[in-house]
C-alpha cells in the first residue's frame, strides 16, 4: 500500500485528490467542520493549480511515477509468490475496497491478506492512516479473512542494507549527504506519544529509551540515518538530517528548503540528497527535491547536486519484502 496520486495532472483530478488527502483527520487533525472549511474553502482552491503544474513536470507517458513504480514493485514481488500480489492506495486509485474485491475474485477461499505499507517509519499521517484505513474497510465489509500488517521497518537490517547499498554508487565525490525526510507537525509527534510525557520533552529525548519510540517518527528517522551512516562509515561531519514539504514553522526542523539555501555559504558545494521516508519516487522527491531543491542549491552557490533515487524496484528491496512476507 502506497500513498496514492491524482489520476492525471489536470486541475480537476488534482482537486479531487487533494480533497480526499487533506480531509483525512490524521493529516489535518482539527475538528471536521474546521477541516472542511480549510480544505474546501482555502487550501484546495488556492493550491490546486500550482500542484497540477508541479505534477505535470514529473508525469510520464505511463502516468504517475509513484503509481508506476508501485506497479513495478508489485510485479517484482509477485515473481516470488504463487499467491496474488496487488496494490492499494490510501488516496486515489485503486482503493482498498477495489483491491479486496480483486483478491477475493482471484482467491474465493481467501484466509489472510498481508498488508505491506510502503512507509518505513511510523507517523499518524502516513503509516497509521494507511493501516487504519485498510482495517476500517475490512471491518465495514465484514470480510472473513484475516488482515495481517507488516510493522514499521525503519531499523530492520534488510531495509537498512538495501538503502545503504542503493547509496553506495553515489559516494564518490561529495562534501555532504543531506537525509531529507518528509516533515510532519510537531503536534503529531506529541499526539503519537503513548507515554504523553516523553516526545519533544528535551533536546535528547530521541536518545533516551522509551516505549514512545515505537510510534515516534522523529526517533525513527534518526535511527534510520544512524544505522545507514554507520554501515557506510560516513563521518558525522559529512551528513545531516532535514525535513521537507513543510506547511508552517511548527513542523519538525531543520527545514530542507532552508538548509539547501544555507549550505553553499557554509562550504558545502557538492551535495547528495537522499529521501529514506519514501520508498517510491514521487512528487516530493522528483519535483520538490530533484528539481526545485537543485535549483535552490545551485542558485545559492552550490556546484554539484544529486538526488539519490528511492528504492523503487531495487533487487535488495524486493528481496527484503519477500523475506518479511515469508517469515510471517
Amino acid at each position: 500500500m502506497n500513498l496514492g496520486s491524482p489520476d492525471s495532472p489536470e486541475v480537476n483530478d488534482v482537486k479531487r485528490y487533494l480533497r480526499q488527502f487533506l480531509m483525512d483527520g490524521r493529516v489535518i487533525d482539527v475538528p471536521y467542520l474546521i477541516r472542511l472549511f480549510l480544505v474546501k474553502g482555502i487550501i484546495v482552491p488556492s493550491r490546486s493549480a500550482n500542484s497540477a503544474a508541479a505534477y505535470s513536470t514529473i508525469w510520464t507517458k505511463k502516468g504517475s511515477p509513484l503509481v508506476e513504480f508501485t506497479k513495478q514493485l508489485r510485479q517484482a514481488v509477485q515473481e516470488n509468490f504463487d499467491e496474488p500480489v496487488e496494490i492499494a492506495m490510501r488516496y486515489g486509485n485503486p482503493s482498498p475496497q477495489e483491491v479486496y474485491k480483486i483478491l477475493l475474485k482471484k482467491k474465493p477461499g481467501l484466509e489472510e491478506v498481508i498488508l505491506m505499507p510502503l512507509y518505513p517509519h511510523y507517523a499518524m499521517s502516513s503509516y497509521e492512516t494507511a493501516v487504519e484505513h485498510m482495517k476500517e474497510v475490512h471491518q465495514k465489509n465484514k470480510y472473513t479473512f484475516e488482515l495481517t500488517t507488516i510493522k514499521p521497518y525503519y531499523n530492520n537490517p534488510d531495509y537498512i542494507n538495501a538503502l545503504a547499498e542503493s547509496m553506495k554508487p553515489y559516494l564518490q565525490d561529495y562534501d555532504k549527504i543531506l537525509f531529507s525526510y518528509h516533515g510532519i507537525p510537531e503536534r503529531h509527534i506529541r499526539k503519537s506519544d503513548i507515554t504523553k510525557s516523553h516526545c519533544l520533552s528535551s533536546a535528547g529525548c530521541c536518545e533516551i529509551d522509551s516505549p514512545a519510540h515505537d510510534y515516534c517518527y522523529r526517533h525513527q528517522v534518526r535511527t534510520t540515518t544512524q544505522l545507514v551512516v554507520d554501515k557506510l562509515n560516513i563521518p558525522s561531519e559529512k551528513y545531516e538530517i532535514s525535513f521537507q514539504s513543510r506547511l508552517n514553522d511548527k513542523w519538525l526542523k531543520p527545514f530542507t528548503d532552508i538548509r539547501l539555501e544555507q549550505m553553499p555559504g557554509e562550504g558545502t558545494k557538492k551535495l547528495l540528497v537522499v529521501c529514506p521516508a519514501f520508498v517510491s519516487d514521487c512528487l516530493e522527491t522528483l519535483e520538490e527535491i530533484a528539481e526545485r531543491g537543485k535549483e535552490s542549491f545551485i542558485k545559492a552557490g552550490g556546484e554539484s547536486y544529486s538526488m539519490i533515487p528511492c528504492l523503487n524496484t531495487n533487487p535488495l528491496w524486493v528481496n527484503a519484502i519477500t523475506k518479511w512476507i515469508k517469515e510471517l
